[in-house]
Formats: C-alpha cells, structure tokens, sequence
C-alpha cells in the first residue's frame, strides 16, 4: 500500500525587533554607555504546537515531540493542549511531550502546549573575563564538557556545525593569537566580534533550510540559525565548547499593538568558572547593530547576556542527534488515496505584562548592570 510522510517544522523567520541597534544609547563623559529601557520582567502566557487536521476514511499514524519549554531566571508551569495519546520523553537530554497516535477516519488534533511564563533578563556583568577558565583548563577540568561540544555535527549527511574545515580553524585561529591570551570568554568575545565585523543578520524569504558554516562564511549573511552555526564553529574551532540553544522570542511590535512570538535560535558557550548557566554563557547571533558602534553595540547588549523575551525550547548536547531534533516537527504517515492530512503550525501569545523595565548601563571599566 502507498504510504506518504510529511515532516514539517517551523519556518524560523525571526523578526528584526529584537536586535540591538533598535535601542537608544547614550556615551557619556566618564565613558560609560547607558542604553534606553527595555523589559527586564515580563509575564504572559504562550501557546504553541501543530493543528492536525485529517479527513477520509483511511488510517494514519502521527508522532510529535514537542520541547517543554524553560527560562533561566523566573518560573514556567505548562499543560498539555491534547491530554491524550501521550508520555513525557527525555530526548537529547531535554524534556519533550510526545505524542504517537493511531487514528482512523476524520480527526482534528490541536498538539502543543500552554505554558504560563514569568522570566527576568540574564547579564553577566563584567566583560573582562573575570572568573572565567582558560582553554586549557576547560580541557584540563572539564574533559566531558570539552569532547561533548568541540565536535563537528552533521544532518543528512551535511555537516552544519563544522570545526574542523580549513578556512573556520584558521579564522579562529587568527583571533585567538590575536587575543594575546587564552581567557575562554575573551577569545569567545573576540569570535563573536569577527562574526558581527564580517557578517550581516538577513531572512531567508524563499529558501528556509539550514545553511552549513561555510556556505554562511561564503555569504556573509544568513538568518538567526545560520548564524548561530557559523559562531559555534569558530568556537569550536578555537577549541571552546559552544552548543545551540532553540526557542522563542517574545517582541512587541513597533506601535506597541501586537505581541509576536517568533521561533529563534542562539548560542551558549562554556567558559566555566562561577559564571552563567553552570559555566554557559548566551550569546545572540541575530543583531543587527548599525553605525561606527556597532560591534561595541552588539558585544553591550548580545554577548553574555539572555533578555527575559527569550524562552527556551531544546538545549543542544552537541550531537548530531540534536541537530536533527531541533530541525524536526511532526512526522504523519497515510494513505494519501483514502484520507488527507493538513497541518499548520501556531505561537500565540496572551497576557503579556512588563513587570520591570530597566537601563542597561556600562561603566568605563566594562562593568554591566540594569538600573
């Protein structure tokens, strides 16, 4: 019997209102930067998955995972949209609600979840590198760490995340002598400036794959997912673990009218030492700073530091395993003669309230706090 598949996921189209460059700034006398307000406490409710519809008389089996989601500093409580047919997996060391359903005839099926969201800004506040380990003591620590996410990762026989391709090792190479030290957050900072000096922020509006590091090198521009492979690659190449981060970003859109929740993809890095997530820092590939600050504009408010519009959905574990899960949405198999399936996928959000709303300020000795 003729059987079809359909796998669809979500087309990361991400918005540019998150990016820094939207934001005033101010330099004043004594050096220090102060940038204009932005939520640093939000509230609200999203709700997100696939609507599957089928209709005919024939059978049809559909499998979907969907990421739980989290935030690093506040409280996400959830529930399932579609009680039924479902288990809470650990897939890639992330927490998902899979559902495997076998159904017959007409079915609409609403898989997803609705969580209630309370998340506050994440900064590190010193951009010297204080506390931070060396190269060599992550490898000479942090053994695990360090073989788990300094590899390459491939999809379909293409290798995305690519630390070991000539031209991405001589690059991080270059940056990391040119650094003068082996300060893991100092060469990811250096990394990430060559990666905002040498490429442009762009969305893809016909073609929405996933391009490899060096297609993105070759470009010079790419989406929030390109980009993000791109910057783990150097990372890795410079011999720093680095891993991809895919979620949500919540913005408000110019006029303040509409809320959008937009699917997005970033990066953290493992330094180590009492700093960030157990060691990891974020860092947001998809600015889109413009002017002679720029670079400066994008290390202030994009490295080392997660606003609370950002929730998190699949943390990669650096194998290619989670390249492929954090590509994928539901997978449906039928008989396309005796029924028809159709889906489409949602993000909403309701509710949404700014409970702070603060100043990023940098003080002449790269110290950064919200006031």
């Amino acid at each position: 019997m003729h059987k079809k598949t359909i796998i669809l996921g979500f087309m990361l189209v991400f918005l540019s209102l998150i990016t820094a460059g939207c934001t005033d700034f101010l330099t004043r006398n004594d050096g220090s930067i102060t940038y204009g307000a932005r939520p640093t406490e939000i509230i609200y409710t999203i709700q997100y998955g696939f609507y599957i519809n089928c209709s005919g008389s024939g059978s049809y089996d559909i499998t979907y995972n969907c990421d739980i989601p989290e935030v690093l500093d506040g409280n996400c409580s959830y529930e399932i949209l579609h009680p039924f047919d479902y288990e809470i997996k650990t897939i890639v060391n992330n927490r998902m609600c899979s559902w495997n359903i076998h159904g017959m005839g007409d079915g609409n099926y609403v898989l997803g979840i609705k969580a209630n969201v309370t998340s506050k800004s994440i900064i590190f506040p010193n951009l010297n590198g204080a506390n931070a380990l060396t190269i060599s003591e992550i490898k000479d620590n942090h053994l695990e760490i360090f073989e788990q996410y300094t590899k390459t990762q491939a999809l379909n026989d293409t290798i995305y995340i690519d630390s070991s391709d000539p031209i991405i090792v001589d690059i991080a190479q270059d940056i990391l002598n040119e650094s003068s030290t082996e300060n893991s957050f100092i060469v990811a900072k250096n990394l990430f400036k060559w990666l905002k000096q040498e490429t442009t922020y762009y969305t893809h509006v016909i073609k929405y794959d996933l391009q490899p590091a060096i297609l993105t090198y070759n470009l010079k521009t790419g989406d929030c997912d390109d980009l993000s492979v791109l910057y783990i690659s150097l990372c890795k190449a410079a011999e720093i673990p680095a891993r991809f981060i895919r979620g949500i970003t919540i913005q408000k859109s110019e006029g303040n009218s509409k809320i959008f929740a937009v699917p997005h993809a970033w990066v953290e890095v493992f330094v180590g030492g009492n700093i960030g997530n157990d060691g990891w820092i974020p860092v947001e590939c998809a600015g889109t700073a413009t002017g002679e600050n720029k670079i400066s504009s994008e290390v202030n408010q994009n490295f080392a530091l997660e606003s609370a519009e950002h929730l998190r959905l699949l943390e990669g574990n650096g194998s290619n395993e989670s390249l492929n899960v954090s590509m994928s949405g539901p997978l449906v198999i039928y008989n396309p003669l005796s029924i028809e399936i159709s889906m489409e996928g949602f993000v909403n959000v309701l509710n949404y309230k700014v409970l702070k709303q603060n100043e990023l300020y940098i003080d002449k000795n790269n110290n950064r706090f919200y006031q």
